[in-house]
């Protein structure tokens, strides 16, 4: 369970990176620059702490499929990005994908 955790802070920090990298406006500001790719490289870390007890093919698949939904979000509530029928429908199949690939990895 607790590699379960540790992706969830890696999806977290992927997050924070790729909110960052809106900020950079285009790398040119310093400090949402450097927060980019700090919080990268401690995702990938946490990523790779994940891998070791969770298959690579589902911790990333959760990674980048969770983190897609939540920047999805993030530009549609923070950054006033247009929100219609198909991408709030496709936010929801990544998430339904997401589920449906956790579940596939429980042992019944």
């Amino acid at each position: 369970m607790q590699h379960w955790f540790i992706l969830a802070i890696a999806i977290v920090l992927e997050v924070a990176g790729t909110t960052s990298l809106k900020l950079s406006d285009g790398l040119s500001r310093l400090i949402p620059t450097l927060c980019m790719a700090l919080f990268y490289i401690a995702s990938v870390g946490a990523l790779a702490l994940a891998v070791k007890k969770i298959e690579v093919s589902i911790a990333y698949a959760v990674w980048a499929g969770a983190g897609t939904a939540l920047i999805a979000l993030i530009g549609i509530l923070y950054f006033n990005e247009s929100a219609n029928l198909v991408k709030v429908v496709s936010i929801l199949l990544i998430i339904t994908g997401v589920a449906g690939l956790n579940l596939s990895s429980m042992k019944l």
